[in-house]
């Protein structure tokens, strides 16, 4: 697996890393053993950039890579975040980037981690009430009492990101993006780039869309929240279907799948990029992994850029109620 330095900071991560929200969905069964098989399987491909969040089942998915990574965390780069509340069912509670609560949400972390430090802390979602100062503020302490190593922010908007850093150095953004999530492009990447943050994309598979296994609403499992998303809606799937047509064509003439594709076109944004697709069992590990083996060629990324245009993709990226929290 090829690496990539993270930001200024000196580190290297596994180019692709392992999104694992999709270990502990909300509304559908989990399978924790495979789970626990799939980080393993990661860490054995040098699938090394794990990334995990407070919010993910409510501290589940947290507990879950404790498990997953006992015995093995020298082999691992960690990743969690917090601010991002949910409630006891799961359900959402709005932001929390308070100081007095930084400390409390990384101890928790911690603890549920089963770690003694914390190799990349992200801000989950800004809180709007409360400065970015304030909390990057708290999170810097974290840093000097050795509970963290990196700081990170997520979905956070330009002049949130210059204000964040100027007052203690961000190691990288996550936030989405894909072929049809490309809005980054137009000033937060380059943003990043002049400032030394690696762009860690999540979704880098349009949540499943780019991989062509989804060619109907009724392909979307019953209590997937990927009904709640405009992109999925009848009329809106039914008009980004038409665009897939490159990646198949491509996958063909290179004899890989859409989703190694799509992921190698993200891969081909630069080396400060490094994209986490999210997943749950080990073919799909696999599968995603070997993406990193796959060469585009300018022609290649500039027939899919053309169809996959920024503004291209209909419907909103998220449920509109959630679009306040975005980063673009």
């Amino acid at each position: 697996m090829q690496r990539r330095a993270l930001g200024r900071t000196g580190a290297k991560v596994s180019a692709l890393g392992l999104g694992c929200a999709g270990m502990s969905p909300e509304n559908l069964a989990r399978d924790d053993a495979e789970a626990i098989a799939t980080v393993g399987r990661a860490l054995d491909l040098g699938v090394d950039f794990i990334d995990t969040s407070d919010a993910y089942g409510n501290g589940h998915n947290e507990e879950l890579i404790a498990k997953a990574i006992k015995g093995r965390r020298k082999e691992l780069f960690l990743a969690t975040k917090f601010g991002n509340i949910r409630g006891p069912q799961g359900q959402r509670g709005g932001t929390n980037g308070k100081p007095d609560y930084v400390p409390v949400a990384c101890d928790n972390s911690l603890r549920r981690l089963g770690v003694d430090v914390i190799d990349l802390y992200y801000l989950h979602r800004v809180d709007p009430e409360v400065p970015i100062e304030d909390t990057v503020g708290a999170m810097a302490k974290l840093v000097q009492q050795g509970k963290v190593r990196f700081l990170g922010l997520s979905e956070a908007k330009p002049d949130v990101i210059r204000r964040a850093h100027a007052v203690h150095p961000i190691a990288a953004l996550e936030s989405e993006y894909s072929l049809w999530t490309r809005d980054a492009e137009r000033e937060i990447m380059p943003l990043c780039r002049a400032l030394g943050i690696s762009y860690v994309p999540y979704c880098p598979l349009g949540r499943g869309f780019l991989s062509g296994t989804i060619r109907a609403v009724a392909d979307v499992p019953d209590g997937d929240r990927r009904h709640d998303h405009p992109r999925f809606h009848d009329e809106n799937l039914r008009r980004n279907l038409a665009l897939l047509k490159p990646l198949d064509e491509l996958a063909k003439e290179k004899g890989c799948t859409q989703a190694q594709i799509a992921l190698a076109w993200v891969l081909s944004r630069g080396p400060d990029v490094i994209p986490i697709p999210g997943s749950r069992r080990r073919p799909h590990l696999e599968e995603n992994a070997k993406a990193a083996d796959v060469t585009l060629t300018e022609a290649d990324c500039a027939k899919l850029e053309k169809v996959f245009a920024i503004g291209a993709t209909a419907g909103l990226r998220y449920p509109e109620k959630q679009m306040p929290q975005m980063s673009f």
